[in-house]
């Protein structure tokens, strides 16, 4: 028994210590520093409590302003993000030539790294676009509106081909026998997609939810590639605004105090996100 329980532990070792030393140790020490004053190189950092929590809730506008663009972008995220997805495995999973093809096409801006693709999107928006002389397809990230609506169209092609390979896989696992038999009762497409293919893959709704939420709420490479937040921060995303903090300010306590922040706030809107999505999927 002991020697089984000590195999367990050697066995699960090399995962926890990594664990510790990448994500533990800086969550902790990053909690440590929140309560400091600490520039990022002086080596010893002052204490001073909750002083840069309050700064935050009183003098900080810029943050709560980038919180505030955060959460639309989130939102906007989650709804055209999950619906281009599931549109798009809907299509590929019909029986035609070339489906294999288009998921392969549909996927592959994933693969490209953000700082790569935000780049790559620049250039489409102020080089290429100009030149077409079109009206609205002029100065794209120069204002707030269409910055929001740059960063809106690169998130959604990049995630869409990843959110289309969840719904794949949920579409697969509905029995043909079911949509047959539907159909054979004489309901129509739209019938048997509300009432049968939508709460049959009512979890991977939940887990592409979750996922969306997360990764905007997080989103840096590309508003950094794009706007870097121009113009004058109207366009800065919060994980922007605590980079520009911790290294533009050298203000690393104030920088640790508004992740802290900024993780309670992403862990409490996932857990109810979770919450209600796990709720419908027992109702459906």
């Amino acid at each position: 028994m002991r020697r089984s329980k000590l195999g367990f532990w050697l066995f699960l070792a090399p995962c926890l210590i990594a664990f510790s030393v990448v994500e533990l140790y800086p969550m902790l020490s990053g909690f440590y520093y929140s309560l400091t004053d600490w520039d990022g190189i002086s080596a010893t950092p002052k204490f001073i409590g909750l002083e840069n929590f309050k700064n935050i809730f009183t003098n900080e506008k810029m943050f709560w302003s980038c919180f505030g663009f955060t959460a639309a972008f989130a939102i906007c995220s989650v709804i055209l993000i999950n619906l281009v997805g599931f549109a798009l495995a809907l299509l590929v999973t019909k029986k035609f030539r070339g489906a294999n093809l288009l998921r392969g096409v549909f996927f592959m801006p994933n693969l490209i790294g953000g700082l790569l693709l935000g780049f790559a999107w620049q250039f489409i928006f102020t080089k290429i676009f100009p030149a077409t002389n079109i009206p609205f397809l002029q100065n794209w990230l120069t204002d707030k509106e269409t910055g929001f609506a740059a960063l809106l169209i690169v998130m959604v092609w990049q995630m869409s081909g990843y959110m289309m390979i969840i719904y794949i896989a949920a579409l697969q696992n509905i029995p043909d026998n079911i949509l047959e038999a539907a159909a054979i009762d004489g309901a129509g497409g739209f019938r048997r997609l509300k009432d049968i293919t939508m709460p049959m893959v009512s979890q991977a709704f939940t887990i592409g939810i979750f996922l969306i939420l997360s990764n905007s709420f997080k989103l840096f490479d590309q508003n950094l590639a794009l706007t870097n937040g121009d113009p004058n921060h109207a366009t800065e995303m919060l994980a922007l605004n605590i980079y520009k903090t911790a290294f533009s300010a050298n203000d690393m306590g104030m920088a640790q105090a508004k992740a802290i922040i900024f993780f309670i706030s992403v862990a409490i809107i996932s857990i109810i996100q979770l919450y209600f999505s796990k709720k419908r999927e027992i109702e459906a």
